[in-house]
């Protein structure tokens, strides 16, 4: 499969995510609801990488790459903390399209610490999701 496929069964997953969640945190602690989940994708996740046999790599993994995946962890754990709150406390159709902000601001970190391109189309396209974000909220 392609950069782009696996892309796209990313966002059929979030999207979900969204509808599951918000149907799985009536009634439970947003935190507790968090960690549940948690332990769901590391018990997934793990399996599938020592299924591949990609636990060899592990000695092989550099300072560099262990702090960033680490503080990579924090920042999902947070969001996942931020995001569970969210659709307990409003409906899945609005939680989500802020959520999904993300994507602006993924480009603009992009453009901005990795140096990576901006085009006008890009641009534009990232002007237009942020305009659709508004438009949910009404």
């Amino acid at each position: 499969m392609t950069w782009w496929m696996y892309a796209l069964l990313s966002a059929v997953f979030a999207a979900l995510t969204a509808v599951l969640a918000k149907v799985g945190v009536e009634g439970v602690p947003s935190t507790l609801a968090t960690a549940l989940r948690t332990v769901v994708v590391l018990v997934f996740a793990w399996s599938i990488a020592l299924a591949r046999g990609e636990q060899h790599a592990l000695p092989s993994l550099s300072r560099r790459t262990l702090l960033f995946l680490t503080l990579s962890g924090v920042a999902t754990g947070l969001s996942w903390l931020a995001y569970f709150r969210a659709l307990q406390l409003g409906p899945a159709s609005r939680v989500a399209p802020i959520d999904k902000l993300s994507l602006a601001l993924t480009v603009t970190f992009a453009v901005l610490i990795l140096k990576e391109p901006m085009s006008w189309r890009l641009g534009l396209g990232v002007a237009l999701i942020v305009a659709g974000t508004l438009l949910t909220l009404k």
